[in-house]
């Protein structure tokens, strides 16, 4: 059985710094094709609006915001939260509380003070939310909300910290995600679980307007068009070798690197690299 949901297991193993997410995220933004770029094409998906009172779920090492400091509108009250003591504590210490400005974008803002940006961080777990029914305008879950053991009770929690007519986004992936990759690694070791055994009972946009519509209102699946092509061996490795899925199975044999790269060399000989589909995208769920 797949550790992706062993709350232990993550926070203790996988999440506890953010190395594992960064090999996998290197991956991600060497070799998409999509220049816009996974975190601003996210971003834009929140809409966020002067005054709103945000709370993130399970935000890693804060990236989100980290690449999007400056777009951040006047008076946005935001909440970062991980489950992750590790990751809460690097975000925080990464995300500035007033974004530095060129000159050019200094001169926007000449003659009114630049607004300091407001972060608060915990570190908390999504299915038992610490703060007052009705607190937050959004809340947002980038990526995260297949980790959850019980996203039933998770949704609830989420709903209930919401305003009336709050919104949740949630990012997530489907089940055509990384097909080829997962493929690769099961051929190379058939302990790895086969790409159907990881994606059928997740959270993913296949399923999200069943799972969500039991406490939203509205459900809506944004896709963002992307596909891997990837023509260097060794990124590819660093994200087979950080999987979350070898925690089960005792992990990567050791030694067995060199025979991986080897493997990953003859599949990328005929064409020059591998091509990898991804289906990653956005859930809007609206109270």
């Amino acid at each position: 059985m797949s550790r992706i949901s062993d709350s232990t297991y993550l926070r203790e193993a996988q999440y506890k710094t953010s190395a594992n997410l960064a090999a996998r995220a290197n991956l991600h933004r060497r070799f998409s094709i999509n220049a816009y770029g996974w975190t601003k094409w996210a971003y834009d998906q929140l809409a966020l609006q002067s005054g709103m009172r945000v709370l993130e779920v399970g935000g890693g090492p804060g990236w989100l915001w980290r690449e999007n400091i400056e777009r951040l509108p006047p008076d946005v009250s935001i909440c970062f939260s991980d489950f992750s003591f590790g990751m809460a504590q690097e975000a925080r210490q990464a995300i500035p509380q007033r974004p530095e400005r060129n000159e050019a974008q200094r001169s926007e803002v000449e003659g009114r003070a630049l607004e300091t940006l407001r972060f608060a961080f915990a570190n908390l777990d999504a299915q038992a939310i610490p703060f007052a029914s009705g607190t937050f305008d959004l809340v947002v879950a980038n990526h995260m909300l297949y980790h959850v053991p019980d996203l039933l009770q998770a949704a609830r929690e989420i709903a209930r910290a919401l305003r009336p007519g709050g919104r949740l986004c949630a990012a997530t992936n489907s089940v055509r995600h990384l097909r080829q990759l997962h493929n690769l690694i099961h051929e190379f070791d058939s302990r790895y679980p086969e790409h159907e055994d990881i994606f059928a009972a997740l959270f993913g946009l296949d399923n999200a307007p069943e799972l969500l519509g039991r406490d939203f209102a509205h459900v809506e699946v944004r896709r963002y068009p992307d596909e891997l092509w990837v023509t260097e061996v060794e990124p590819l490795a660093d994200y087979v070798c950080s999987s979350s899925f070898w925690g089960s199975v005792g992990g990567l044999e050791p030694g067995c690197r060199a025979a991986l790269e080897d493997l990953i060399r003859e599949k990328m000989k005929a064409i020059g690299g591998l091509r990898i589909t991804k289906d990653s995208g956005m859930v809007i769920a609206s109270l």
